[in-house]
């Protein structure tokens, strides 16, 4: 007859450590990506107002304002309406993005912009460009930040290096991680060290490698015109 054993009670885990949710750990936090907001909004502060169609300022007005509500959101626990609110920030400041790269092409044929003016536009144009698509990938993969905890992490969008050692499988990524996607796929115009998985994360690096590759198309354009 099998011997019931009792756990002596120092081997028991304590009760408050069953039911106390896990520390996010600093690295997951939301505030890089709020910063990476509030950059864009100082970006176009910088670019020309022949880049955008409205006035240099209101885009930053426009984040400021979405950020309170993306925090009260937060702070009052309606996950959803946080989302929803985060995700409408990214499309509009995506949408400007756009406008502004298509404004860089157009002028070029009128040679009415001088080559620093050119040159500085451009750059603001890319460092909005890499900041909007590590928004899009940290909002995106795995269901979002708060679904990217290490201790319930599942691969989504995306397949970092990192998954694949035994020794960080609690590993998730955090806004770096998405940073550094998004510089290279601004830089190298193709994935490096990670994969993406899903159609809507092909679709994203598509359309930022030819925001890039038209960037970088009108600055070659201008310097051949100087020469």
């Amino acid at each position: 007859m099998a011997k019931d054993y009792m756990i002596p009670d120092a081997a028991k885990p304590p009760e408050s450590a069953v039911t106390a949710k896990p520390t996010v750990p600093a690295h997951h936090a939301r505030w890089p990506a709020t910063l990476a907001f509030i950059a864009i909004g100082v970006m176009y502060l910088i670019i020309s107002p022949a880049r955008s169609i409205v006035p240099n300022w209101l885009p930053l007005s426009v984040i400021v304002g979405m950020i309170i509500l993306i925090r009260t959101a937060l702070y009052r626990q309606r996950y959803r309406l946080n989302e929803i609110l985060a995700i409408s920030a990214a499309t509009i400041v995506t949408i400007a993005l756009v406008v502004s790269v298509f404004l860089l092409i157009i002028s070029l044929p009128t040679h009415q912009t001088g080559a620093i003016s050119l040159l500085g536009d451009a750059i603001a144009i890319w460092v909005t460009k890499v900041l909007v698509f590590a928004l899009w990938y940290w909002m995106l993969d795995g269901g979002g930040p708060a679904r990217r905890h290490p201790t319930h992490h599942v691969t989504g969008d995306f397949l970092f290096p990192q998954a694949n050692l035994d020794s960080m499988k609690k590993w998730a990524p955090g806004f770096v991680d998405y940073l550094f996607l998004s510089f290279n796929t601004s830089t190298a115009f193709s994935p490096t060290d990670t994969a993406p998985l899903t159609p809507r994360a092909k679709l994203f690096m598509m359309m930022q490698a030819s925001l890039s590759l038209m960037t970088l198309a009108v600055l070659a354009a201008r310097a051949i015109n100087i020469f």
